[in-house]
Parts: C-alpha cells; structure tokens; sequence
C-alpha cells in the first residue's frame, strides 16, 4: 500500500506540473531560430511575468527557424533577415497565409577586430574588398603589414544573408573565410587572434574592438551605438523579426504584446540590441 501510494504521490505531482495554479494547462511555446538572438530570446523568456507559460528556444540559424515554421514545428521564428518570396510562397501554398511578420528589436551590424589591432575605422568599400579577397594586408586600411584573417557566418544565417546583401553588395565571400557556427564562436575565435576580422550582432562585442563604419570615404566613420543606429547614422543596421504562421493570440499574443512593449523593450536594451523606434 505504501508503495502504491507514493506512485500515486509521484504521477499526480508529475501531471500537476503541466498545470498553472488555476488548474489549466500549463501553454509551451516552442520559439526557434536566429543565432544572434538566442540570448535575447531567453532573456524574454525568463523575464516574461506570466510563469503559467513555458517556453522552448533553440537557434541554428534564421534559416533553420524559417524552415521550421514552414514545417509547423515551431510555434515562432526568430529571424534576423527577413522571409524571401519563395518562403512566402511556401507558407502560402500549405498554410493560405502569408505568414505574420513582427519587428522586435533593431540591431546594428559590428565589425569585430582583436583589441591588439591599430585599424579603428573602416569604410563599406574597404569591407567589401576586406571580405571579397580583393584587400588582403592590413597595411592597406592603416594597419600592420600582416594578411588579414577572415572569419564569417554560416550560410543558412541570417546575420550571413544580411552582410552579403547590404554590405558586400551580393558578391562572394573570398575562399580563405572560415565559416563559424555561431556569433559567440566567432568572437572568441577574433579575441584570440590578432589579425583576425569578422561580424555580427552588436551584444556579442565583448572581449574584441568594435570597427566604426562610414557609409563612404568621405563620410564619417560612427560606431554601432545606440543613438547612432537609431538616427541612422551608423549605415549596417536591421531589424529583428519574430515570424508566425497565422496572427498570435491567447499566450502567444499575450507574450508577443509584452515583448514589443515597455518592459519587453527595456530587455532588448539590457542585452545590448537597440529598443524599436518610438512611433
């Protein structure tokens, strides 16, 4: 009898766990996606007042999030690049819906070089033939005589779509740039090698030098701050999506409406993206 007591103890505690106080289902909601978000969306989930939802958040890129939402095994796409036409198509052939974009953050494009390195500022030229090959020593920006060292996104990132477009103005990587899983990964590699040059979200900037960037030669160099990138000023910004198949509600709408709201937006500010422009 005690035995079985102590079962009937540990299975009702077990289902009273995928329940709130007031007895209704406990709601999780599976976010995946964006790497450069990763820790912005855990931030908001943990912060997220309402305790009678759990949540799920995995990166692997803004593509794997895309895909996955296309497959209906996420509830919510983070993604810093946003949906491509054939994506669109996708979501309207097998959900007859276009799919529901929402802006939750801005965030600024850093170029990251070792803190041992002199060059302090770089124009959109100057990256483009830095990471097309067509520049190769850093004495030709102002630095030492030493090759430069490139390292990039993977190709299903959207950080990776987003700097091939805007800034490399849709031309090839040079060959010699490897290839990082994830922003953190890049950074570390960048911090411990002197020469080296890579990009990314700008709250992942610790333990290497921001490159401020002009827009061109004659144009002055700014760095991703806050108030830089909100006036434009800094020239590689974007925003930062959530996707969802149909319009949120219940949790969804419930968390959704938090993130984009005063408190949400103070997280984005805590983590080191950039809060969306007041209307």
């Amino acid at each position: 009898m005690k035995k079985i007591g102590l079962r009937l103890i540990v299975l009702l505690a077990f289902a009273l766990s995928s329940f709130s106080v007031s007895g209704e289902e406990k709601k999780t909601i599976t976010i995946k996606g964006s790497d450069t978000m990763v820790i912005l969306v855990q931030k908001w989930t943990e912060t997220f007042p309402d305790k009678s939802v759990q949540f799920q958040v995995t990166g692997g890129g803004s593509g794997t999030g895309i895909a996955a939402l296309i497959n209906g095994t996420t509830d919510i796409c983070s993604a810093s690049r946003p949906l491509k036409p054939q994506e669109i198509q996708q979501l309207k052939e097998k959900y007859n819906s276009n799919g529901v974009e929402i802006k939750v953050a801005i965030d600024g494009i850093s170029l990251y070089v070792n803190k041992k390195n002199p060059v302090a500022k770089l124009s959109l030229e100057e990256i483009r033939k830095i990471f097309t090959g067509k520049i190769t020593n850093w004495k030709e920006v102002g630095g030492e005589d030493h090759k430069i060292v490139l390292y990039s996104r993977e190709n299903n990132s959207g950080t990776y779509e987003y700097f091939k477009e805007h800034a490399l103005e849709k031309q090839d990587f040079d060959p010699s740039a490897q290839h990082m899983v994830g922003t953190a990964a890049l950074v570390n590699a960048i911090s411990k090698d002197k020469w080296g040059i890579g990009y990314g979200g700008a709250a992942y900037a610790a333990g290497v030098k921001d490159i401020a960037v002009s827009a061109d030669a004659n144009s002055k160099a700014e760095l991703p701050t806050e108030a830089n990138i909100l006036t434009n000023k800094y020239p590689i910004s974007r925003y930062l999506y959530f996707y969802l198949r149909e319009a949120p509600k219940d949790q969804t709408k419930k968390f959704i409406d938090w993130v984009i709201g005063k408190d949400g937006q103070k997280v984005v500010k805590d983590v080191g993206y950039f809060p969306l422009k007041k209307k």
